[in-house]
């Protein structure tokens, strides 16, 4: 190499190791600002950090106690974990020393996307700290899971706590042990830091002073632009509601309209997300005339909203409305998630008060028996229900604590993957329709919320018969409409065999089809026909007293369940009539979507 050839090689060096240092230099000044910026945001809270928020430390004490009621069984286990620490140590060791590439002790799970790059395997140093992790999680979990006799409240709790630290100490989330956020460190001289540290500043902003991860492109889409561009108009409005009716798209209807009550947990455009995904068209096109209640996003306008209140303004005002609009005498009442526990009062009620305008009555992953009410439970006992009301005392929940909540569910892929992807590599995340809806949050108004919480996840009132709804006695067996029943296979939200347990219990109803669909809460849901994907199952019979049981004697059929949906609504119909434009009787307030649903909670 010629002394010119050294001397370009030398500059180059000197300006790669000043531009990574001018990079870190910005990244410690970013960090500093940002430290700051969460240090202010903490002194301006009126209300400090609890030290156990979501009242942990009872349920790991029980699970304490209970390991040391069962001393063999953990010395087993310990055992057990070190015995495969220390097969891992001895392949590991054999492979530095030049044997062939060892067979895994420990492998990630199917869909575990953490450890994708493919250093995670080449490199010796980051697969053992692969596997070492791996074998440690499983340990932990079962741990948690299984050892000693617990309540089950107590047991899902402290599982759930544990999953939730075993997926924070995942190596992948620690810049020093990821190697994919060494390698782009090294190639952009920490320019990925950089942008990283920008945007979770931003994200600070927006959070007003807590960390509000972005997980899509939030300037991408726009409700009403890209998506809830189903053409209706919006035929009346409260101030907890507004009911769209949504254009036909054929010459006839059938007699009967659809009302769908969604929930007010999250926006209904999950209903209308795209065309293509679009279940809201999808009804038009069959021929139905569709109703939906979109809530409000609600602020202190809203503080004195209560659980019948919502009922009487919500799906009780909307049906009144919409049989009004079309001079129908009854309608199919359509309702997902909690919108479907508040449906399921009001069907209860109006049969109790021989009120006869519902048709049917269709559940989209909805629960009515609260005695096993999946992971959300473990956020809601009395303490914790003490701590909420405490955020709720300008009559609402902050929209970021529903977010956070449901985005501890799946903490790996909501939480952690984007704080590598986004704050350590300097991506931007990926456009995604549905990550956008999902991130596109809600208030609860107080008192609903508090109502809820307590009345249902606590002390399972509607099933056990001990709710009254505007003075009237009810309970699961009152709904005296047929049913539709769906629940999905992988729901960690509404669990399936809870939604099953709920819907036996609807001993009044005439008829009762209960529909079991893959995949999960949202997407199980949410599976037009056209994308052939996921498959659902059917038995007609009912009587089966558990959910596998059920399942063991179902019809597995490819595909969505929507055109069984179809047929068993068409079927209850009446005939058909001549199409209905939206607004014909009640006149229009303003075009669909509406307004209610475009209003953002980081907008004020």
């Amino acid at each position: 190499m010629s002394d010119a050839d050294l001397t370009r090689q030398a500059a180059d060096q000197a300006a790669e190791a000043a531009a990574f240092a001018t990079n870190m230099a910005e990244v410690l000044k970013t960090s500093q600002d940002i430290w700051m910026r969460l240090l202010e945001a903490q002194m301006k809270d009126e209300h400090p950090l609890h030290a156990d928020p979501l009242n942990t430390l009872p349920a790991f004490a029980e699970l304490q106690q209970a390991l040391m009621r069962n001393p063999a069984e953990m010395a087993e286990r310990t055992l057990a974990l070190w015995s495969s620490q220390a097969e891992l140590w001895r392949r590991m060791t054999q492979a530095w020393l030049g044997a062939e590439a060892p067979e895994p002790v420990a492998a990630p799970a199917r869909g575990d996307k953490r450890f994708k790059h493919d250093e995670w395997s080449r490199n010796r140093v980051f697969d053992y700290l692969k596997q070492s992790y791996l074998l440690t999680a499983k340990y932990l979990e079962g741990v948690a899971g299984d050892v000693g006799d617990l309540e089950d409240r107590d047991r899902r709790k402290v599982a759930f706590f544990t999953k939730q630290f075993v997926d924070a100490m995942s190596p992948t989330n620690f810049a020093a042990m990821n190697p994919e956020v060494l390698e782009t460190t090294l190639e952009q001289k920490g320019e990925n830091l950089v942008r990283g540290l920008k945007m979770m500043a931003e994200d600070l902003e927006r959070g007003d002073g807590r960390l509000l991860i972005r997980q899509t492109d939030m300037e991408r889409f726009k409700v009403g632009r890209d998506m809830a561009l189903t053409e209706g108009k919006v035929v009346h409005q409260n101030d907890v509601m507004q009911l769209i009716q949504y254009a036909p798209q054929t010459g006839q209807v059938h007699e009967t309209p659809l009302l769908i009550v969604p929930p007010w947990i999250n926006k209904f455009y999950i209903l209308d997300l795209t065309p293509e995904k679009s279940m809201v068209k999808w009804l038009t096109e069959q021929g139905f005339t569709v109703f939906l209640v979109s809530w409000v996003n609600p602020d202190e306008r809203q503080k004195d909203e209560t659980w019948e209140s919502y009922l009487a303004k919500g799906p009780f005002e909307a049906l009144e409305k919409a049989l009004e609009e079309t001079g129908a005498p009854q309608a199919h009442v359509v309702s997902y998630c909690i919108g479907g526990t508040l449906a399921a009062n009001m069907l209860a009620m109006m049969a109790k008060t021989g009120d006869r305008r519902a048709a049917s009555l269709t559940f989209l992953t909805a629960l009515t028996d609260f005695e096993d009410a999946g992971d959300l439970q473990v956020f809601v006992d009395e303490a914790t229900l003490r701590i909420v009301d405490e955020q709720m005392e300008k009559g609402y929940l902050p929209a970021t604590a529903m977010a956070n909540a449901f985005n501890m569910l799946r903490a790996s892929d909501l939480i952690w993957n984007y704080v590598v992807n986004n704050y350590y590599l300097g991506r931007e995340p990926f456009p995604f329709d549905l990550l956008y809806w999902n991130s596109d949050s809600t208030a609860m108004p107080a008192k609903v919320h508090h109502y809820y919480l307590e009345r249902f996840y606590n002390e399972n009132a509607f099933s056990q018969g001990e709710q009254s709804v505007l003075n009237v006695p009810v309970e699961p067996k009152d709904i005296a409409v047929p049913v539709y029943h769906v629940a999905t296979k992988e729901d960690h939200i509404a669990p399936a065999a809870a939604v099953y347990r709920g819907a036996r219990m609807m001993t009044g109803a005439p008829e009762l089809r209960f529909v079991l669909a893959g995949s999960g809460h949202i997407a199980g849901v949410v599976n037009p026909p056209a994308l052939k994907k996921y498959q659902h199952w059917v038995n007609e019979d009912q009587t089966p007293e558990s959910l596998p049981d059920w399942l063991d004697q179902a019809d597995e059929i490819p595909g969505s369940w929507w055109p069984d949906w179809a047929e068993w609504l068409a079927s209850r119909s009446g005939k058909m009539v001549d199409a209905r434009e939206p607004g014909a009787k009640l006149g229009m307030v303003e075009d669909a979507p509406g307004s209610y649903v475009k209003r953002r909670f980081d907008e004020g």
